[in-house]
């Protein structure tokens, strides 16, 4: 099945009041695993590449041109998004290269120029066919717009959509990023309120720390893109340690890699049906 678009599979979505899982890529096992996972839940899915994962490859070629590869060859919907860039530049290689959506992430700035620069970015990806998620709010430290006491304001996400016309909203509903524990307290009523005040897609960041019974309450309430990352790789590197443990003498990457892919496509099919776990809309 071909490369995807981000908003094809987050249209579909909506209309079957379903989640859509978009899960971090950091290296080529990454992206192996994701797609495994969604194959065998039968499900689509979004990979997702981060400012920082391109900070880490010294460039969004190698692991852009990974995870493009590994979507065009899947037999289930895979759609591939450039997560919290922060840089118009690294946008405008994303979408040269042939990526589906971008995440501009100018939450740091004052509201006016967020929302100047933000429009400015979707002039641009939508020119060439490519979806645009964005966010609100002054970053402080490193959860910013998503530490665990923020939360968006529905007439002010409103009036953003209106402004930038974007595509999807990243929104502050009790999510923090990096959690190591998935006990984060979820605004339910306002994830309600923001999806009768929002005309688009509305994504939950920082997902990892909601425990799953949240996850799919939160896609009930109006959440629709559900971005994980640390708990993936919290997955990963659990088999990494469990197959270095059991053979002191192990030095092939490949036999502690391997376990660890096959762990997170395994975890990726539980937590895609756990985002679909939810009844059609009538």
């Amino acid at each position: 099945m071909p490369l995807i678009g981000t908003g094809e599979i987050a249209t579909g979505a909506v209309a079957a009041a379903r989640g859509v899982g978009a899960f971090n890529v950091i290296q080529l096992e990454h992206a192996q695993a994701i797609v495994a996972g969604a194959e065998a839940a039968g499900a689509p899915v979004i990979l997702q590449i981060s400012e920082n994962a391109v900070r880490y490859h010294g460039g969004l070629a190698p692991i852009g041109a990974a995870a493009l590869t590994v979507a065009r060859a899947a037999t289930v919907p895979v759609a591939v998004h450039l997560d919290h860039a922060t840089s118009v530049e690294l946008v405008h290689e994303a979408v040269e290269s042939g990526f589906t959506s971008v995440m501009f992430d100018a939450s740091v700035l004052a509201y006016e120029e967020n929302v100047r620069t933000t429009a400015e970015v979707v002039e641009h990806c939508h020119a060439a066919g490519v979806w645009v998620e964005a966010e609100l709010g002054e970053v402080g430290g490193k959860d910013g717009v998503h530490a665990p006491g923020v939360r968006t304001d529905p007439a002010e996400a409103a009036a953003f959509v209106a402004a930038t016309g974007v595509d999807a909203l990243a929104v502050a509903v009790g999510t923090s990023h990096a959690m190591l524990t998935r006990d984060a307290a979820l605004d339910f009523e306002l994830i309600g309120r923001l999806r009768e005040a929002v005309p688009v897609p509305l994504v939950l960041h920082g997902s990892s720390g909601v425990a799953d019974e949240d996850l799919t309450a939160a896609v009930e309430a109006g959440m629709t893109k559900v971005n994980i990352a640390t708990h993936l790789n919290q997955v990963f590197t659990t088999a990494v340690r469990r197959a270095l443990a059991d053979d002191a003498r192990l030095v092939d990457t490949r036999r502690y890699l391997g376990p660890a892919r096959a762990a997170v496509a395994a975890e990726v099919a539980r937590l895609l049906g756990v985002l679909r776990a939810v009844l059609p809309a009538a």
